[in-house]
This record gives structure tokens, sequence and C-alpha cells, in this order.
């Protein structure tokens, strides 16, 4: 058997779990394999911040379905890490980072660049380690990507202590299937939950899905509209869900929650059965629990048993994989019809559906719903979008409409305001074939616009669409509802992102009236390389419907009349 040292040993296994990127940013503690790495056919990315890794490693996971890989040195380069960690985590999204540490024999003495990044990392990741043996460096990362990838998914962080990268070992790979004893989640679930569920479904009369990320993530999208077209049950989506289901489909509802559709809210409260398919009851999805759906019987489909009665309490739970366990309900389901009901929900849409861009003028003055409703059109609706967060996130729920998953990547759970940039690049990585859009505002945009020139660099092929309305937006709304317009610290001063993006080795455009929003947008899909259009938009638009925090799920600040917008 060869003596590999650690590095090697580590890149050993990148190659073997088929890793093809990683993102990162090389230091002291993490030489060794940055060395080694030269050795092996794997594409290193340069970001310009550990950040960017992290979220770019993500952006890879979440549009291939596979475990995206971030790399970063001891200390800061560690601690850099955290936000782009903690996003995974809130999101179920299985990213691998691998971090250096100082050699192990200084561990503890607070030695240059030391930090306990395992420690720090405990409550935002789904498991993280810390190697100061090389005879365990193999098998762990091994289990690093067996845990990220299997069950509910998520971010593991491997810390590798320096001496262990140069240590060398006699290295043979083992091919057996990881086995973790303390790690043995019971996805099982007996017929006779099957049949209790199916009896609820089949006698409900007002019944509605709640689809969420799960749906994604254990790619049950044909199971679930084999399910959906045998009942006849209208659905809604999470943040996450858009995407699962066809937005053509006749039965989508639409987005529940804070800024979800009006009569998708008012149908959840007047269920009488709700049927959670891979999603968490989030408060943005809720509202005030107090009030929620009380007349619904429920129904919780879910892979992580935490999840069950943790925020909403269920009369039925089936902990297991979406799609397997959609597969053995549709079976003891009959076929529904509920027209009555569906034509409940149609009543209460009535001038709510003023969303419908015709209805929206513009007096002169380019609104953001008209710039995302022609990306859509001009993309025909088969681009893959990645936003940042805020009202330019809220809008694009809105206005593009997703038939197919992995098409919206956005920060959901942490609501990470500058995550847009960085994961787009590698999820255009992951799926080179795709048109891929980035909608952020002008905000976000400038927490990791330095990543253009990574992109630049990698001659990634994507385009950029600021919001740029000079404001944080979405918390200038809430001072404008909830603080009486004191307008404190969102006013924000913004570059010249034309020649921000000209600086970059980017193309850029501005755009002020909806006129020549076409116009930029074919430019920007005929223009190779990273083409960034600065739109200067209404500054104090809002979206709607909004549910206040604490609210009822239906108490919604209403969309104004057209000739009010």
């Amino acid at each position: 058997m060869p003596k590999l040292s650690g590095a090697q040993i580590t890149m050993e296994v990148l190659v073997k779990e088929g890793v093809e990127y990683i993102f990162g940013y090389p230091g002291g503690a993490i030489m060794p394999i940055y060395d080694a790495m030269l050795d092996y056919n794997v594409h290193h990315v340069l970001t310009r911040h550990e950040q960017g890794a992290a979220h770019a490693a993500d952006g890879y996971a979440r549009a291939s379905g596979k475990v995206g890989v971030a790399m970063a040195t001891s200390g800061p380069g560690a601690t850099n890490l955290v936000t782009g960690i903690a996003t995974a985590m809130l999101d179920s999204s299985p990213i691998v980072c691998i971090t250096g540490q100082v050699p192990s024999q200084v561990i503890g003495t607070d030695a240059f660049q030391e930090t306990d990044i395992t420690g720090i990392t405990l409550p935002i990741t789904k498991h993280n380690y810390l190697v100061t043996e090389i005879e365990e460096l193999a098998e762990v990362l091994r289990e690093a990507f067996y845990v990220a990838q299997s069950g509910r998914q998520g971010p593991v962080l491997v810390d590798i202590a320096k001496d262990v990268q140069n240590e060398k070992i006699e290295f043979r790979w083992n091919d057996e299937p990881v086995k973790l004893p303390g790690y043995r989640p019971d996805m099982s679930a007996d017929q006779h939950t099957f049949q209790e569920a199916a009896d609820l479904i089949n006698n409900a009369e007002r019944p509605i899905i709640l689809a969420g990320h799960g749906v994604i993530a254990s790619d049950a999208m044909k199971e679930l509209l084999k399910f959906v077209d045998r009942t006849n049950i209208p659905l809604s989506m999470t943040l996450l869900g858009l995407g699962g289901f066809p937005a053509s489909h006749p039965l989508n509802l639409g987005m529940m929650g804070m800024h979800g559709e009006s009569w998708v809210n008012n149908a959840i409260q007047e269920a009488d059965l709700l049927l959670a398919f891979g999603m968490r009851f989030d408060d943005r999805v809720t509202g005030n629990l107090a009030n929620y759906a009380k007349k619904a019987k429920k129904i919780h489909i879910e892979i992580d048993p935490t999840e069950i009665d943790k925020n909403v309490k269920v009369d039925i739970a089936i902990i297991g994989d979406l799609r397997e366990m959609l597969e053995k309900l549709l079976p003891f389901t009959k076929k529904g019809k509920h027209e009555e009901w569906l034509n409940q929900i149609e009543s209460h849409k009535g001038d709510s559906a003023v969303r419908d861009i015709k209805h929206m003028p513009d007096m002169g003055r380019l609104y953001a719903a008209h710039v995302i409703h022609d990306i859509w059109r001009l993309t025909n609706g088969d681009a893959l979008v990645v936003t940042d967060v805020g009202q330019h996130q809220m809008w694009e729920t809105q206005y593009y409409h997703h038939d197919s998953p992995r098409s919206l990547i956005t920060s959901g759970g942490l609501g990470t305001m500058g995550f847009a940039l960085p994961a787009a690049m590698g999820a255009k990585l992951s799926c080179p074939d795709k048109e891929v859009w980035v909608i952020c505002g002008d905000g976000g945009f400038q927490m990791t616009a330095a990543e253009l020139t990574t992109m630049a660099q990698e001659e990634i092929d994507l385009n950029v669409a600021i919001i740029n309305n000079g404001y944080l937006g979405m918390v200038r709304q809430w001072q404008e509802f909830f603080y009486n317009g004191r307008y404190s610290a969102t006013p924000i001063l913004s570059p010249d992102f034309v020649k921000l993006a000209e600086a970059h080795h980017a193309t850029g455009i501005r755009v002020s009236q909806r006129e020549d929003v076409e116009t930029a947008v074919r430019k920007a899909q005929s223009t190779p390389g990273v083409v960034v259009i600065d739109f200067a938009v209404e500054k104090e638009d809002s979206v709607y419907p909004m549910v206040a925090t604490g609210a009822d799920l239906d108490d919604m600040i209403r969309r104004p009349k057209p000739e009010n917008i």
C-alpha cells in the first residue's frame, strides 16, 4: 500500500466522493491540502471571501442535488464561513466545509490564527469533526459526505490539524458503506398509519396541501403530481418549495405565508384538512399559532422527526422520505372532486389578482414587478433564478413562475443578504447549460459584489438584475407600515453599478424606463460573461399582501387598488 500524506488522503476521498469543484481561499493551516490539490482532477474556485465560498458551495448543492464543498484556513478563514454554514443549515442544504487547524500540539494555546471552529459551528452544523489523528481522517471525511446528504440534509464541517495534513500513513480506500451506530433515523411507517391518513383525506371537504422544500430534496415531484391529480386537492407552496410543483398547474394556488397570496392564506384558515408535505410550519408560514388553521385536522409527512409537533400539533405524523411515503400513501386514496371547495377558493381571489402586470400602470416610472415579469417572459420561464433577500425576493415569487424543480435558489430560513451572487456562481458551474439570473437588491449586492471578479477569472456566464430602489427595501417597508415612516438607517448610497461592473471585468447596463427593459435583457442574454443591469425602480414601492408579525394568517395588509399603486 502506498504511503500518503493527510493532505493527499483528503484529496483522494474528495475524488472518490465525486467532487468536481472546491470553493475556497487558502492560508497557512490549509496549505498542505492546497499543495496536494494540484495533483488531482478537482477544480478549485478562488472566491474573494470565504463567505462567498460557502454560499457558492451551497448554490452548487441546491442546483445539482449533490454535495457542495467549501474550504478555508484556520482562524478568520474558518469564521468567515459561518454565515454560509448557517444559511445551509436552516435551508437543509448538503455542503461539506473543510478547514485547516493549527498543529494539534498547540491547539488550546491561542496559537496564531487558532479558533475553536468546531465549537463555534456546533449549533449550525448537522455534525462536525476535529481531526487530530491521521488514522481517522479518511473515515471522518467519508462520514461527513454521508451525513450531509442522508436523511434531512445539511452542512458538515471537518477541521483538520496541520500536522495531520503533513503526516504520512499507508492508505487503502474503504469501499464498505458508512456505518454510524448512533445515526439510525427510523423511516418506517406502518400500514395502519397510511390507512388512517387516507381516511382523513378521502373524507375531507376542504383539504389543502402545503408543499415545502422536502418535495425537491426528496425528488418527489412526480409522486406529488400523481397525488394531486388523483385527489384533486389544491396545493400551496412554501418559499423553498417553489418549483417543486408546476406553477402553471390549475391546482397550484401559489405561495402561502407572510407575503403569500391572500386567497391561499384564507383557504388555509378555512380548510378542514392540512396535508403538510416536507415543510416545517415556519413562523413566516403560520402567522399567529394560536389561531392557525383551527378548523383543520393535520397530516404531516416529514423526514426529520424533531419537526413533528414542534410548532404545530398534528393529528397524524408519517416519518420518512417524502417520495417513498407518497408512493405508499397513494394506493389508499380515492379519486377526489372538491368542486365546491375550489369554487370557494376562486371566489376569494376577487380583486386580489391585480398582480396581473397589465393592471400596473408605469406612469413614467419603473416598478420591480415590470422587471421581474419581463425577465420571466423573455426567458420563457426556463431560467435558473438565484435571489438575494428582501422585497425583490418576494416580488420574484410573485412575478416569476417556476414550473420545474431547482429553478429557484434563495435563502429562506436565515434570510442572508449577499447570498445570491456567490450562490449563483456555484449554481452555474453545476448547470453550465442553464441560463442563470441573479435577482438582488442594491443593498445585498454590495455585500458580496467582489465575487464578480471571481466569475470573471472563472469565465462564468450569467446575468445580474439589481432592483435598485435606494433603500434597504424590506426594512424600509416595515418602517413605513409599523414605525410611522421613520426611515432609520435604510436609505443607502450605492456606487455607480455600471462602472463597478466594468471594474470587475463585467458588462454594465442601466435601465430606468419600462420600454428599455426588454432591450437590456436581450443584450444580457446575447453578451458573454457576466452582465450587470442596474434597474432604477420606484423607490417606495411595497410588497403586498403582508401578514404582520404576530397577526393571524388571514389578517393581511392588502395590496392597494390599481389606481392607487
